[in-house]
Parts: C-alpha cells; sequence; structure tokens
C-alpha cells in the first residue's frame, strides 16, 4: 500500500503548517488560553479561509470534499502546534454525524454557518452514567404534537461554552443501556430550557456540562431515530478517534524532536547530557515509540471510514491502545529528561504531556478498548 501524499496533500500540509508556525508559537498560544473562548476567534477565522472548514464537506453540500487523509494532515499539525481551536469537536465529529444521520435539507440548514465559521456545533453524547459508552442514554426524548421534548443532562461537551447548537442523543424508548431506541436531534443553545455549564479541562481546552430541561424539539430537527442513530454515533466515534490519534502523533513528534533538540544543549558534569549513554537509549526508546504511534495512525485513518462495522472498530481501538501507550511513554520520558523544568507552566513540555494525558482518556482510554476488541474477538 502507498503511504507517500500526493500533491494536494502535501501542499495542504505545508499550508497548515505555515499557519501555525506563524500564529501559534507558545507565547501566543498562552495569550489564545487565557482568552474568553478559550481559543482564538481570529484563528478560526483563518482555519475558515484556508478551506479548513469546509474540507470534511461533500461537493454536493458546499464542502471541498476531503477524506481521512486530509483530516489526518490537519489533525497532526493541530497536535504539533498544541493549537486550542475546536476542530475535532465542532468540524470532525460534527461532520461525521451530519454525514451519516442528517437529510440533505438538514445539512443545507446547518453546514453554512459551519463552513464558514460563524456556527459552531458540538456533539452532546456522553453522560455520567454512561463511562465511555456513547449508547448508554438516560436522556429522554418523549413524543408530543409536532415535536418532542427533552430532558436529561450531558457531560464532557467538548468546546460546549461557545456552542450555538448542539447534536444530542436522547433515548425514545428502551432502557439506559440499549443499543436501539435512540435518537439524535439538532437543540440550539438558546432554546428554552437549555443550560449550560462551561469549564476548563485540565489541557487547557475546555468543556461543558449541558442541561435539558422539557426543551421542546421539532421533528424536522431530529436527524436519525431507530437503528439510524446508534451506528451512526459509532462511526463518528471511530473516526474522530482515528483524527486525535493523528493529533497525538504530532504532539509526539513535537515532543521528541524538542527533548532531543534539549539534550543536544543541556549541559552537565561539563558535557552536553546527550553524551550520556543512558539517556541516548531513552531518546531512542522515544523515537521507536512514535514510530509505532505513527503506524496505528496511519491504519486507523485508513480504516476510519470501512463499511465493516466490527472490523473498522477492531482497528480503530487497536490503534487507540498503542497511541495511549506511546504518549504516555514518550511524555514521561520527556518530562524526566527536561528535569524540573518539564513539569513547569513556563515551559512547552508539561503542556504537551497533559494534552497527551487528556486525548488518552478521550473516546476510551486503554481498559475499555481491550474490552473491545476483546468482545468483537470473541463475539
Amino acid at each position: 500500500m502507498n503511504f507517500d501524499l500526493n500533491d494536494e496533500q502535501r501542499l495542504l500540509t505545508e499550508s497548515v503548517s505555515r499557519l501555525m508556525m506563524d500564529r501559534y508559537d507558545f507565547n501566543q498560544r498562552k495569550t489564545y488560553a487565557m482568552s474568553e473562548e478559550g481559543f482564538s476567534p481570529a484563528m478560526w477565522q483563518a482555519y475558515g479561509e484556508l478551506g479548513l472548514l469546509a474540507l470534511p464537506f461533500s461537493e454536493d453540500d458546499g464542502g471541498i470534499g476531503g477524506g481521512p487523509v486530509e483530516i489526518m494532515i490537519i489533525m497532526e499539525e493541530i497536535g504539533r502546534a498544541l493549537a486550542l481551536e475546536p476542530y475535532l469537536p465542532h468540524i470532525v465529529m460534527s461532520a461525521s454525524l451530519l454525514r451519516h444521520a442528517a437529510s440533505p435539507e438538514q445539512r443545507a440548514r446547518l453546514l453554512p454557518g459551519m463552513m464558514d465559521g460563524t456556527r459552531h456545533i458540538a456533539p452532546a453524547l456522553g453522560e455520567m452514567t454512561g463511562g465511555y459508552d456513547l449508547s448508554h442514554v438516560r436522556t429522554t426524548a418523549r413524543e408530543e404534537g409536532a415535536g418532542f421534548r427533552l430532558d436529561g443532562a450531558k457531560t464532557l461537551v467538548l468546546h460546549g461554552g461557545c456552542a450555538h447548537t448542539f447534536l444530542v442523543s436522547a433515548r425514545l424508548q428502551g432502557r439506559p443501556a440499549d443499543q436501539q431506541g435512540i435518537g439524535l436531534f439538532v437543540v440550539e443553545a438558546d432554546d428554552k430550557g437549555v443550560s449550560h455549564r462551561p469549564y476548563r479541562t485540565q489541557d487547557g481546552q475546555s468543556a461543558a456540562e449541558l442541561m435539558l430541561a422539557d426543551v421542546h424539539v421539532a421533528k424536522d430537527m431530529m436527524l436519525a431515530c431507530g437503528s439510524e442513530a446508534g451506528p451512526a454515533i459509532a462511526r463518528m466515534a471511530d473516526e474522530a478517534i482515528a483524527a486525535i490519534a493523528a493529533e497525538a502523533v504530532g504532539a509526539m513528534d513535537s515532543l521528541v524532536k524538542g527533548t532531543v533538540d534539549y539534550l543536544k544543549v543541556r549541559k552537565q558534569f561539563g558535557q552536553v547530557i546527550g553524551n550520556f549513554q543512558a539517556l541516548q537509549h531513552r531518546a531512542a526508546d522515544m523515537v521507536v515509540e512514535l514510530e509505532q504511534a505513527r503506524s496505528m495512525a496511519l491504519y486507523a485513518t485508513m480504516m476510519s471510514r470501512h463499511e465493516d462495522a466490527i472490523a473498522r472498530a477492531a482497528a480503530i481501538s487497536s490503534a487507540k491502545v498503542q497511541i495511549n501507550r506511546s504518549a504516555r511513554l514518550i511524555a514521561q520520558a520527556c518530562v524526566q529528561l527536561h528535569g524540573g523544568i518539564g513539569m513547569t507552566m513556563e515551559h512547552p513540555a508539561g503542556h504537551y504531556m497533559k494534552r497527551l494525558t487528556m486525548i488518552e482518556k478521550t473516546l476510551g482510554d486503554s481498559d475499555f478498548h481491550m474490552d473491545r476488541l476483546a468482545s468483537d474477538t470473541n463475539g
């Protein structure tokens, strides 16, 4: 299989890399992180001007028609720059849900604002009692007249504080843990009965708790139900894990390069510490872990839109386990090789470690994905 990028993909890589290098150094990132939004709205508009916000959408919907490889390229550069903008939840995840669940009329209503950067749409799927299982839904949707009434709460809505619209899963019938009986609804942030509590996460990004109290949703704002909503959510999660794996690879790549550069200049005992063989071995171990993670991220990218749900899930879970392992080993080695400065807020190393730690816990930790692999193998 040929993993070389074509000319358009190489141009995309160069364009995104140049954007990040010009406008996303470490000090600029700290300024963005302290803003009310938690990211740079001007940078978000720059994403739009570069076509990144329209990239995942089909040409029929007014988008660019990019695929998993293009998403991988963007996410890797986002990880390398430790960028704060909500590209993963508001573009990658929302685009997937709308692609797999929304009608052409619904997409025509929602996508223009997403593609020009004026509308932020956040998936609101996780619940406190569900853990990493997005099919465990206690939020209810009861049919009433010309629409539905939604009641419940959603947790860890990524960048939910700045969202104009939420894509909410709610149970139409059955028990909370049932795979079937789920509906997927479009809920506006200013609808009556909708409230949210935003907060910052450990890696400097943001999330929100979403509360729904007797919220009325028109019937034409239901994206999917019955046997359609669950598979759409599962596909979204797999595609998002492939994207976050690429982000992790970008972050790990920056960590490895930064650590090797540090070993070449930091002096102790009258010489640079990179001359010590034990530290050279640690650096070599980091490179090996990085390349293993890169290989599995590529595998996840290739499999993220596979039509066989079982094969896709196995590939994605395998990749997530390796990404989690590599991220932890590289982040810990980086901080240890830097010494005390690696733990400070003034040095990038600790910030990368925090982001990789959050990636490890996003959309399933290693135990969750090992269990999923075992279930798919035995079932």
